[in-house]
């Protein structure tokens, strides 16, 4: 066993975690609150109660519903909050009762056990949960008990889904196909039911006969196979499906497990993108022999380009081991010959979270696994990596860190760092270190009151990319008393600096801001606030798009501009939706019979026409119109010009960014259409008006694109296939990026993926409003259906 670092005595006395605080100078931590605190309308309920998507949206279970907070990185607004779209998936309003066997028979039974004479029985079936969901005498199971997402890319829009365990043991996953509304796709725990009614409840057919349902063990044996206690996605995965021709191609998938109370884990493997229950592929059930189970997760290990996949499993009596997965049909994975024992004692610490982080080992030079659990007020923690030897395993635990046992624990991915917390508004940073065997944590203490005031927690959660912590609270003791009303708020603390976020974004290896939107926020806050771009980010963004010219660099610098250029703006005095009553008595001095001067109606006419200007600045939906609006904000004349020099500075650089990243795009369309006709054919993309657009630049000069081009006309053999007006079949010319307008003036909108005119009544917008793009039809090929599943060409975001 290799021992952790900084280990203290058994029982994490006040006075030790306080001495605690003072470890690891050298990563001192200092947390900012960021607004706004977002209050729930239920209190919070299950366990872990927050989770942090991969595409930056916060669920959180609550008594009556999961609410999501959608992080956004709006460059159209000039508020320094953080911009947060909430939605909500409602709990069902039916209790779920979990399929034993046929309706009258289980109603007999439960009626039975209710009024048996041995009390072993009727107390235990009477005050069990899973047995009476509806309640009756006791309080309904409303809430939920635990949500989890999906990698990003698993549905429709190329998002993440939300599995959702409520309290009553119904399991569901969500997708939010329109932003406004969530849709239920599928109920697992009614399919799982009916599946096992079909095999008698016997999970294969060399199983012993199952006894008769009136016998209680029996009773309680099917609803603890198939009542869930936790459940996890898998990374997305890669498999074989072989076409009717006898090809095979290459289909995406997800896995996810669910873990029951008998120990049993149901696997189920989805087909992407995930529609519904035509989408499931296969379903296995896997014996744990973990008794008690409390807490799943997935162990994903790569080594030497293959990938080895397993379940980490819990107990809440202490043990913890990894059960093998054996995944036939994925390629790249193999799979453990035998379980693999991480912590045997049953010492009835119960596991509650258990978090699994890959990270490359810089002494044994090769990638490992670093498994975490929180057990009561420690943190165990386990590193596996594959030798010449085989697969080491060192293990430990690192106590001292919580005098009360730890309520939630996050983990960021990509470095490492783990954050518990326990409910006296305590949170632990624990960083891994390592040695040359294995490893030891460096810790330090985030006191939450300095923050927040006295506070509560019930939950932490940490964003993608490491840049916010999210905590669920409420009112703390004050004078000695405990407070009357909880309020529950999930609030945002900052983990970075601004100058690491921006370095994070300059070297990130995803290129894609939409995926570091918590980064982006930062940078997006400090711009604000400073009112302009940090003299060291601006030369090393020039010097990185002078060394590889690749477009996220073009992007970061459009969405710096833009957070300026909203810097620059001055803000309304009043809220520009409000109805404004002072016209009304513009209009009642106006008449003549109140006999008002000339001088008062001057004056109540200038005061309408500066409503009306603030009004049309709210509204800012053209950059030129906002420019010129600023120009009659400003009273003092002397300051207005080098202010509306300097917005026209910043509009013309945006302008110029914008029409790089359309020519770019360009480009690529003209490729697709390059590589996929063979003939002169319409392909319905307006190629001939694209290629006279780039080429219309004099300033201009691409070789690729000029060699690009010229074989593309040489293609086409002089046919020009343009669009026309669905309303006057006039010819629609390409003149513009944005829009289309024929000889009689009808205007459409052009999609901004594929240039296509939309002449629909429904289209799809991105998620910051940037462009707009046309829905698929059956009739595109391919090659159209790809382009029009990209994200935004400005903003990386997905479109709706």
């Amino acid at each position: 066993m290799a021992a952790a670092g900084r280990e203290e005595p058994p029982l994490g006395l006040e006075a030790v975690v306080e001495e605690a605080a003072a470890a690891s100078a050298g990563f001192r931590l200092t947390a900012v609150r960021r607004e706004p605190a977002v209050r729930l309308q239920h209190g919070a309920s299950g366990l872990e109660p927050l989770a942090w998507s991969e595409d930056h949206r916060v669920s959180v279970s609550t008594a009556r519903s999961i609410a999501v907070l959608e992080q956004l990185s709006d460059v159209h607004s000039g508020g320094q909050d953080m911009v947060i779209h909430r939605t909500a998936v409602a709990a069902p309003g039916a209790a779920c009762m979990l399929k034993v066997g046929p309706k009258k028979e289980v109603a007999e039974c439960k009626e039975k056990f209710a009024s048996s004479v041995d009390p072993t029985v009727s107390q235990t079936f009477m005050l069990d949960r899973v047995f009476n969901p509806e309640g009756k005498s006791l309080p309904p199971m409303r809430g939920f008990k635990y949500s989890s997402w999906s990698p990003l890319g698993c549905d429709a829009n190329g998002r993440c889904l939300l599995a959702a365990l409520t309290m009553d043991n119904r399991l569901t996953i969500h997708a939010n196909l329109n932003r406004l509304q969530w849709v239920q796709l599928v109920d697992l725990t009614e399919l799982y039911g009916e599946r096992l009614l079909e095999a008698s409840y016997k999970l294969c057919k060399a199983d012993t006969p199952c006894g008769e349902l009136g016998d209680f063990p029996e009773f309680q044996r099917r609803h603890s196979m198939q009542a869930p206690v936790r459940m996890e996605w898998s990374g997305i995965c890669t498999t074989q499906q072989v076409k009717h021709n006898n090809e095979c191609r290459d289909v995406g998938s997800v896995l996810l497990a669910v873990l029951f109370e008998n120990g049993n884990i149901a696997v189920w493997q989805f087909q992407l993108p995930f529609l519904g229950k035509e989408s499931i592929t296969s379903c296995n059930t896997i014996e744990s022999g973990i008794s008690s189970p409390s807490v799943l997760s997935w162990w994903e290990y790569e080594h030497n380009n293959r990938k080895m996949s397993g379940l980490i499993v819990g107990s809440a009596y202490g043990p913890v081991k990894i059960i093998p997965v054996n995944l036939k049909a994925v390629k790249g994975y193999f799979t453990l010959r035998q379980p693999v024992v991480l912590w045997q004692e049953m010492d009835q610490l119960p596991v509650h979270s258990i978090k699994c982080i890959p990270l490359y080992h810089p002494y044994q030079k090769c990638s490992c696994s670093l498994v975490v659990a929180a057990r009561g007020p420690y943190v165990f923690w386990c590193l596996l990596l594959i030798s010449k030897a085989g697969l080491n395993v060192h293990n430990s635990h690192v106590t001292g860190l919580h005098s009360l046992p730890i309520v939630s624990m996050t983990a960021d991915k990509q470095n490492g760092t783990v954050y518990t917390c326990s409910s006296d508004g305590k949170v632990r940073q624990l960083i891994p270190i390592f040695t040359d065997v294995a490893l030891k944590f460096e810790h330090q203490l985030i006191k939450l009151s300095e923050v927040f005031g006295c506070v509560r927690t019930h939950g932490i959660a940490v964003s993608p990319c490491g840049a916010y912590l999210a905590v669920i609270t409420t009112e703390g003791m004050a004078n000695g008393l405990h407070p009357v009303n909880k309020n529950y708020q999930v609030q945002f603390v900052t983990l970075k600096t601004f100058e690491e976020a921006a370095a994070q974004l300059l070297e990130s290896s995803v290129q894609n801001l939409f995926r570091q939107v918590d980064l982006t926020d930062l940078v997006r806050w400090k711009i604000l606030k400073d009112k302009h771009i940090p003299q060291f980010l601006q030369e090393a963004l020039d010097k990185k798009i002078e060394s590889c010219g690749s477009t996220y660099f073009w992007r970061f610098k459009l969405f710096l501009l833009r957070i300026l250029y909203q810097s620059m703006q001055k803000a309304p005095s009043e809220v520009t939706w409000k109805p404004s009553h002072e016209d009304a008595k513009i209009l009642i001095s106006d008449s003549p019979g109140l006999g008002s001067t000339e001088d008062d109606q001057e004056e109540g006419t200038s005061k309408q026409a500066s409503k009306q200007s603030l009004g049309d600045t709210g509204k800012g939906v053209d950059v030129d119109d906002t420019a010129e609006d600023s120009l009659h904000q400003s009273s003092d004349t002397g300051g207005r010009e080098p202010m509306v020099e300097k917005l026209l500075e910043i509009q013309a650089q945006i302008e110029a960014v914008e029409m790089h990243l359309t020519r770019e795009h360009m480009k690529r369309v003209l490729g697709e259409v390059y590589l996929h006709t063979w003939i002169t054919e319409n392909t319905s993309i307006p190629t001939r008006g694209v290629c006279d657009f780039l080429m219309s630049d004099d300033g201009y000069d691409d070789r690729t694109a000029r060699v690009l081009i010229g074989h593309i006309l040489k293609k086409m053999n002089k046919q020009t296939f343009p669009e026309h007006c669905s309303l006057c079949k006039e010819i629609l010319p390409f003149t513009d990026r944005k829009q289309a307008v024929c000889s009689n003036g009808h205007i459409w909108l052009r999609c901004f993926l594929t240039y296509q005119s939309c002449q629909s009544l429904v289209y799809r917008r991105c998620l910051l409003h940037d462009s707009i793009a046309r829905h698929p039809t059956p009739e595109d090929p391919e090659w159209i259906k790809r382009l029009l599943q990209g994200p935004c060409t400005f903003c990386d975001s997905p479109v709706f």
